[in-house]
């Protein structure tokens, strides 16, 4: 028997103001049922699939927004004994006055201002508002205690804990945060509005006031519609441009500060952009803060779904072997299902890591090129769950396909890749609209990367007769620093030119930009070299686990089942696989002279 690298199946091409407690805009919440439905014509005007978005909430149930016209009240009726605790900061002018407004009337939540707090206790009377009165009136700050006592109040009473709540710019310094944590109250997400301060600056300083209706115009965006109006319109004290400028010096301070006990919830949106948009954005945070909820109830539940014992996930302690019958095409959808998960954990475990160049390399028949059964539908599966598994973390993913290379009869694209990026265009992306908010398509090159994206997932890079990709490749990774670069099915060898000036020229620098990329996750069946049938066996890594070589061994007449052979911390060569299946001890690599560097271009 021997087995060479040519004859693995392996390959490296493409697989597969607002309301406070007393408002009567303020929604009741009906008895609970077992099952949630939520309706407000506020979204009747977005687009989605059916006119259905799926809100999960914590426990066993999965809540539903049945989004129906004509309609002025929300309404809940929920199972789930968690409803939505939101946090929401933002800089002066950063529209968080907006967003609440229209997160309240999304969701029914109670929407919590210190200030209105404030002028509410000292307005009634209360001890609290006594106290706080005592220190307004001589111009100073109300002690954190008294502000997080009106807070804490606040919270217990019934409509926030049956609707939720949404506090609004508050905690606003470090020891804030501490006293809320202290007193176990904590949100499920941390919303931070970020807008450049020359915008917030000019929204401030042309803001204008209405005496004697209280209401706000700005003298470009919003002004007043009568010239009467306009002739008894004021400047408000506080915004002049150096007191602007105060003021965003010392909100940056503290909200630096408060976020960081948010680290791990906090979800930052850019607010420097109309308000529909920003609100959608914020709008599928949400969604998918519920998401989150109903899987960790789940989890803690038991409720899990269980799977055979041969499509276990790919952790170690967990991984219970290779999916059995892989030369049946097309895949059963729970073989599929194996991959997906498998390749998913172990690029989370590198990515969580810190590292930030990743190739992940998986040759299955469906996502080998080189067979005739190949699937570009398993390809872009895979694509989407990953992206989707980041985008639901609120991370900013960018998909990349490379566009047409070349000149004149050498113009186009490899075969593997053609018609990808329109399938990415009119994929699924999920129930939140989570395409063009999370996840965008773009191409591969320096010029695709830009400030708010997180990472990169792109797919099947390759070079391509008579052209290299690798320096748009290059320029990408340069331009992305230390975000993510995640390469699915890379072929970065050299292909060569009808000149053979492609084999030659910078080869050596080439290769090595092509090493640098860490594999997160291998994998290869192992057949007869010259043949593709019968599967003699596999070869996998997942990150941080070593490579792993298994033999398939035949048992009764239809079963199957793998057994590992050998580990290796290193990716092994043919000589190394065919001694494994021999059983021969393994021998030491002569590390010189040409046969040093040929075992070195093999691995």
């Amino acid at each position: 028997m021997m087995l060479s690298n040519t004859n693995l199946a392996l390959s490296s091409s493409p697989c597969p103001s607002f309301s406070c407690a007393s408002d009567s805009k303020t929604a009741s919440i009906p008895p609970f049922t077992n099952s949630c439905y939520l309706s407000h014509s506020i979204v009747s005007s977005v687009s989605l699939r059916h006119r259905l978005l799926h809100l999960r909430v914590h426990q066993q149930t999965h809540a539903k927004i049945y989004i129906k016209p004509k309609r002025s009240q929300l309404r809940v009726r929920c199972a789930a004994n968690e409803p939505p605790k939101i946090m929401i900061s933002g800089a002066p002018a950063s529209g968080k006055g907006t967003q609440c407004e229209l997160i309240v009337q999304q969701l029914g939540v109670v929407h919590i201002s210190t200030g209105d707090l404030l002028r509410a206790e000292v307005a009634a009377g209360t001890e609290i508002g006594n106290k706080a009165q005592e220190y307004m009136v001589t111009g100073r700050l109300v002690p954190d205690e008294i502000v997080t006592a009106m807070v804490k109040a606040r919270l217990s009473i019934k409509d926030a804990k049956e609707q939720g709540w949404l506090l609004d710019g508050y905690p606003r310094t470090a020891a804030q945060a501490q006293s809320l944590e202290q007193l176990g109250i904590r949100p499920d997400i941390y919303i931070v509005l970020e807008v450049p301060d020359e915008v917030l600056i000019e929204r401030c300083v042309g803001r204008r006031l209405d005496p004697m209706t209280g209401k706000i115009y700005h003298v470009n965006s919003f002004p007043p519609s009568t010239e009467e109006m306009k002739q008894r319109l004021i400047t408000r004290p506080d915004d002049t441009e150096d007191k602007v400028k105060s003021r965003l010096a010392i909100y940056k301070k503290n909200a630096e500060s408060a976020s960081t006990a948010y680290k791990n919830i906090m979800r930052k949106v850019d607010g420097n952009r109309p308000k529909e948009v920003v609100f959608g954005e914020i709008k599928s945070l949400l969604s998918q803060m519920q998401d989150e909820k109903v899987k960790s109830a789940k989890s803690s539940d038991g409720l899990t779904k269980s799977r055979s014992s041969n499509l276990a996930p790919a952790t170690k302690d967990k991984f219970r072997g290779i999916p059995t019958k892989l030369n049946n095409i097309p895949h059963s959808r729970e073989i599929r299902k194996y991959f997906y998960d498998d390749v998913l954990q172990a690029t989370q475990r590198a990515v969580e890591d810190g590292k930030t160049r990743l190739k992940v390399e998986i040759s299955i028949p469906e996502l080998n090129p080189a067979t005739d059964v190949y699937r570009i539908g398993t390809l872009m599966e895979l694509i989407r769950i990953i992206a989707l598994s980041y985008a639901d973390d609120g991370k900013r993913v960018k998909v990349c396909v490379q566009g047409s290379m070349g000149e004149g009869s050498l113009t186009g694209m490899p075969l593997q890749l053609a018609g990808t990026r329109k399938i990415l265009e009119y994929m699924d992306w999920g129930d939140y609209d989570a395409k063009e908010t999370f996840i965008k398509i773009g191409s591969i090159g320096g010029k695709e990367v830009e400030e708010e994206d997180d990472m990169f997932i792109l797919v099947a890079p390759q070079n391509a007769v008579g052209n290299c990709i690798i320096d748009d490749l290059r320029a990408m990774t340069d331009a992305a620093g230390s975000r993510p670069v995640i390469l699915i099915n890379p072929r970065l060898k050299d292909v060569a030119g009808s000149s053979g000036i492609m084999q030659t020229m910078g080869r050596d620098k080439r290769l090595e930009y092509a090493a640098s990329f860490e594999s997160c996750y291998h994998f290869r069946l192992l057949y007869y070299a010259g043949t593709q049938y019968p599967i003699m066996g596999a070869l996998r890594m997942a990150y941080p686990f070593p490579y792993e070589v298994y033999k398939r061994v035949d048992e009764s007449p239809g079963k199957e089942r793998y057994v590992m052979l050998s580990t290796f911390e290193k990716q092994p060569n043919p000589d190394e696989l065919n001694d494994s299946f021999l059983d021969k001890p393994r021998k030491a690599k002569d590390t010189s002279g040409i046969w040093g560097f040929i075992n070195a271009l093999l691995n």
